[in-house]
């Protein structure tokens, strides 16, 4: 496996802001629909992830899309996608 085959394996996700109160940090709610195993009814599931924001440019309830990264800090493994 080469090098640009590596980067593909980055996951990229679409979600919206939840939260910009911390300094070049937002937080990003993502959406994702699943089935069930057992009983195969199908319902969404919310996962939230820190994510780096350079200028603190996003706001609360705007659509972005990020892609996962080296660990910038012990939570935050995500930026936006400019």
């Amino acid at each position: 496996m080469n090098k640009t085959e590596q980067k593909n394996n980055k996951k990229k996700l679409q979600g919206r802001v939840v939260s910009d109160a911390m300094d070049k940090t937002i937080v990003v709610a993502v959406e994702t629909l699943k089935t069930h195993k057992k009983y195969n009814k199908k319902f969404i599931s919310t996962k939230k992830y820190k994510v780096h924001d350079e200028e603190n440019s996003k706001k609360v309830g705007e659509l972005v899309s990020i892609i996962e990264c080296s660990p910038i800090s012990k939570d935050k493994t995500f930026k936006i996608i400019e």
